[in-house]
């Protein structure tokens, strides 16, 4: 007997490439070849890693920046860092386990109406998604013919009219929205300490009287490599070109940073915060 195969069979990679190039002919011979279809798992948490990792990282260089625009000392650098890293973490992380919870339970709810309503009145159902299919540009024949073939399936009938007339995602059963604030939360400390990362390697060294600077430029530095970084593997999963998405996310986390920093030199100005207090740069 032979292997059920989950899903259509075509060879994935060489299709994407093919798209990428514009190459018809390569996209028929992506689509000849008789390869299982594999999606990556990773990409349904892309989100939770992209986002954790972007407000990591820029949270806690905007919590640097803004420290060293105030003239503050290492020390209040490592407390404000650190405290804000994991404080922003579990919020982030609690927040993104009860959005997706939330939405999960409403489209499992909405499933649930729609597939009593197709149990008691089909007609109505099938009436409903002829209706739909025919504002999306088919003919009522058309729409007649294919709607009522697709409704000898319940199950994805069902499917199908939570996407066109609800456009709701059903949730995979293996869809576990507590996963991906673990994902979101354990994304935002790796990335949120890399700002922190030459603060607490070098705190003991002694670097001149200009420690606090060169520990700021290295910060600097690490961040704008690890948020150029982070744009590039977010690219694996789109079509952006690697360096666009480097250079687009390089690009917004810096100005986040440069804002922070000149808030912090304006407040110091202002309040003549450093001035005398035990708090500025050693």
């Amino acid at each position: 007997m032979a292997d059920a195969v989950a899903g259509p069979s075509r060879d994935l990679d060489a299709a994407k490439e093919a798209y990428a190039k514009g190459d018809v002919e390569a996209s028929k011979l992506a689509h000849a070849a008789r390869a299982p279809e594999k999606h990556s798992k990773v990409g349904g948490h892309l989100k939770s890693i992209v986002y954790g990792g972007l407000d990591g990282i820029i949270t806690t260089f905007a919590v640097v920046a803004g420290a060293a625009g105030g003239d503050l000392a290492i020390e209040v650098v490592l407390i404000l860092g650190i405290s804000s890293v994991f404080a922003d973490a579990l919020s982030m992380g609690v927040g993104d386990a009860l959005s997706t919870k939330a939405a999960n339970q409403y489209a499992l709810e909405e499933r649930a109406r729609e597939m009593w309503e197709m149990e008691n009145n089909p007609e109505g159902e099938i009436q409903e998604m002829i209706e739909i299919f025919e504002e999306k540009g088919l003919s009522k024949e058309d729409a007649t013919t294919a709607i009522l073939a697709m409704s000898k399936n319940k199950e994805f009938f069902v499917d199908l009219m939570m996407a066109f007339e609800l456009e709701l995602e059903v949730p995979s059963e293996d869809d576990n929205p507590y996963f991906d604030g673990l994902v979101t939360f354990c994304s935002f400390v790796c990335f949120g300490f890399v700002p922190l990362l030459g603060y607490v390697v070098l705190y003991s060294i002694d670097l001149g009287d200009d420690k606090a600077t060169v520990l700021f430029i290295i910060a600097c530095c690490l961040t704008g490599l690890m948020l150029f970084v982070l744009g590039a593997l977010k690219t694996m999963f789109t079509i952006q070109k690697w360096y666009a998405g480097g250079l687009e996310i390089l690009f917004f986390g810096a100005m986040t940073a440069a804002v922070a920093y000149l808030i912090g030199l304006l407040v110091e100005e202002i309040t003549g915060f450093s001035e005398g207090n035990d708090c500025r740069r050693m």
